[in-house]
């Protein structure tokens, strides 16, 4: 149920660099997290309200290697990342590398779990609802693979599977930051120089390939906006 408590404060970013993003976000999170901890000294009545955010944006051409992951998994040197106009960060998040580039709507919520009365796997479950539920609005048809975060098309035939939208994601305190890279017009080549999410046979496909032409970025945000707002059952602040 949707209810006024339950509202979120949406930005979308526009292109912008991947570490002032990343420096954006971590503030949003410190703050949430700072004002919980000052909360837990405070009776219920005099504590203070937090803000949730829904962050969308592109990023220039970037690749993003996660705690956990292995850097053998990109298979590009300084010098050919130069020369393909990429750069590369070690970050905080889980699973392994992905890309970020022109084209890929990246979202990142940075939300307070205990607020919404979920857990992290739910979380990572609406996400990937909510982009289930996008790619149905335009005809595609996606799901879960088991064994693996994200949403992909054909998870259940081998050797088809092909990953449409990456989720790696930190949490701390039931806070959240990071989130979802979901491929609408993505130049596809970038994937040739990494194993994506570490995966070796496993392929990665977008809206514009599934479809057979460019999808507008500005209709799709929207879908997808609503559907986080429907699965996660909260409204967006004015």
């Amino acid at each position: 149920m949707i209810t006024l408590e339950n509202k979120i404060i949406f930005k979308d970013l526009g292109s912008v660099d991947y570490k002032k993003t990343w420096e954006f976000q971590q503030n949003l999170f410190d703050q949430i997290i700072d004002i919980k901890k000052t909360n837990s000294d405070l009776p219920v009545c005099e504590q203070i309200t937090n803000d949730n955010f829904l962050l969308f944006c592109e990023h220039p051409h970037v690749y993003t290697l996660g705690k956990s992951g292995s850097e053998k998994n990109l298979l590009i040197d300084p010098k050919m990342l130069e020369e393909k106009g990429a750069r590369f960060y070690k970050i905080d998040r889980g699973g392994d590398i992905t890309y970020h580039g022109p084209g890929q709507i990246v979202g990142y919520p940075i939300f307070d779990l205990e607020k919404l009365s979920i857990g992290l796997k739910e979380y990572i479950q609406k996400m990937e609802e909510a982009i289930i539920l996008t790619l149905k609005n335009y005809g595609i048809s996606s799901s879960r693979l088991e064994g693996a975060s994200g949403v992909w098309i054909n998870a259940d035939k081998k050797n088809k599977a092909r990953k449409i939208c990456a989720i790696g994601v930190k949490s701390s305190r039931y806070v959240t930051m990071h989130g979802f890279a979901f491929n609408v017009n993505t130049n596809l080549e970038f994937y040739n120089y990494i194993n994506p999410c570490g995966f070796v046979d496993k392929g990665v496909t977008s809206m514009k390939k599934e479809l057979g032409e460019k999808v507008n970025m500005d209709e799709v945000k929207d879908s997808l906006k609503n559907n986080f707002s429907r699965v996660f059952s909260f409204l967006f602040a004015d």
